[in-house]
């Protein structure tokens, strides 16, 4: 098959864009294409084209500006609308029904944990519901309009400290799933009309992500990162206008409404053409690691019992790494999230903060580890790369007194992997290389043997 062909059979999947306004073939209605060249012009644009030629007024200059000439090269025409605000045609009823999900090719709950514990140590209970999660969230879609009964969508809140593996887990699991996800910063965004991104933006994202295809992005994970810097701002009488408003907007997005957003681009404007988007099968996943949460959660437990023999102690639950894990609904209330925001997150678990042991088994077991990335790029140059265990125990050290999760191990590594990167090419006869304790702690050096 041809170049040529190939172009045709792909611009056949797009809808027609209106050269003037920027509107797709599903808003503007049937297009007026422009002989000598593939240029499409709504009707709407036309009529008033034709108008204001009657009245002596052209605000596109005149009809030829308008029209480009028929010897126009037709690749310079199509990037006149960039590909990423070209929107894919709607599937007829037929084909819909047909790409619906087979409730039989969704993997059970049990498959997806397996699949995600090669990638992700630990977490076993967060991988656990989050596993059942998705997988009834898409029943929930194939099973859609079956009877009477309609099942209500359970999006996620996610509760972690820094490091421990919140994104991660949601970007394995649209991978896993082959499904579309887009990651959205809650700190970038704020109430519509104020500097920022609008809310309808991080479904904007997500069509971007599903290549601008409308079902395709309707079945698709939308993962909210610092969902907690969205909380309401104490003693402030200024607007909150990133705070407790955009909780607000995003009530609808996350009880499912149809709602408009701009193709290609973060805001809407008069040349970006728009796309109605359902969010009422979007699965939401909201995450954030929630400082201060601790101290909420330890003020609430402490007055269950503050008095007589039996009363807790105040420093008992100081020690507790895991404290996040009895997190309430009125802890978070305290936190400054709204009621009606919390119950549209039903299903509300917690990660756990990575110990000396997982830091270890997260260096070396996931099948993506950070040991395996390093010993495949030595492995290039046909050296061994090796680890002693006393020498990924004092790499974990580090990264505990760091205090940011997994994220430390990346920075320590590369620290002491530099010298060693930039010296093993220089010598050929290098077979193996074996990084120790000591040269972590810089006390003495890696062991290097050579090539028998």
């Amino acid at each position: 098959m041809s170049d040529t062909t190939n172009k045709d059979t792909n611009q056949e999947e797009y809808q027609n864009i209106c050269y003037i306004c920027r509107r797709p073939e599903s808003k503007a209605g049937k297009m007026i294409k422009i002989p000598g060249a593939d240029i499409c012009v709504c009707n709407d644009c036309m009529q008033r084209t034709f108008d204001q030629m009657g009245n002596g007024t052209l605000p596109y200059g005149n009809m030829m500006t308008m029209i480009p000439p028929t010897n126009i090269n037709m690749d310079d025409v199509l990037n006149k609308i960039p590909q990423r605000q070209r929107v894919k045609k709607k599937k007829s009823e037929k084909e819909v029904k047909q790409a619906v999900f087979d409730i039989k090719s969704i993997p059970a709950p049990h498959k997806i944990n397996a699949q995600l514990n090669e990638f992700i140590v630990g977490q076993d209970y967060a991988k656990k519901v989050i596993s059942v999660g998705v997988y009834n969230h898409y029943k929930r879609i194939a099973a859609d309009n079956m009877d009477d009964i309609e099942i209500e969508k359970s999006n996620m809140l996610m509760i972690g400290p820094t490091g421990s593996g919140k994104t991660y887990l949601v970007k394995t699991l649209a991978k896993l799933l082959d499904v579309p996800l887009a990651i959205a910063d809650a700190t970038s965004l704020t109430e519509a009309g104020y500097i920022g991104d609008d809310i309808e933006s991080v479904v904007s994202k997500l069509l971007a992500a599903a290549d601008n295809d409308v079902e395709k992005a309707e079945r698709g994970i939308i993962f909210i990162d610092e969902i907690d810097k969205l909380a309401k701002k104490r003693n402030t009488t200024n607007r909150d206008v990133s705070g407790e408003s955009v909780q607000q907007g995003l009530l609808k997005l996350l009880e499912g409404a149809q709602i408009e957003v701009p193709v290609g681009a973060n805001s809407k404007n008069a040349m970006v053409p728009l796309e109605t988007i359902n969010t009422k099968n979007i699965l939401f996943i909201c995450g954030g690691a929630f400082p201060d949460l601790e101290s909420i959660i330890k003020e609430r437990l402490n007055k269950k019992s503050s008095m007589g023999f039996q009363a807790d102690l105040k420093d008992k639950y100081n020690n507790d790494k895991n404290l996040l894990r009895q997190v309430e609904v009125e802890d978070l209330r305290a936190f400054g999230m709204i009621p009606e925001f919390i119950g549209r997150l039903p299903i509300i678990f917690t990660l756990d903060a990575l110990d000396k042991d997982m830091l270890v088994k997260v260096l070396k077991e996931p099948r993506n580890a950070i040991l395996k990335q390093y010993q495949k790029l030595l492995a290039l140059d046909e050296v061994d790369l090796r680890f002693d265990e006393e020498a990924l125990e004092a790499i974990a050290e580090k990264a505990l007194k760091k205090d940011t999760g997994a994220r430390a191990l990346r920075a320590i590594i590369e620290e002491f992997m530099l010298d060693i990167m930039y010296e093993i090419p220089k010598d050929d006869s290098i077979g193996r290389v074996t990084i120790t304790r000591d040269y972590i702690e810089k006390t003495g050096g890696p062991r290097i043997e050579m090539r028998s």
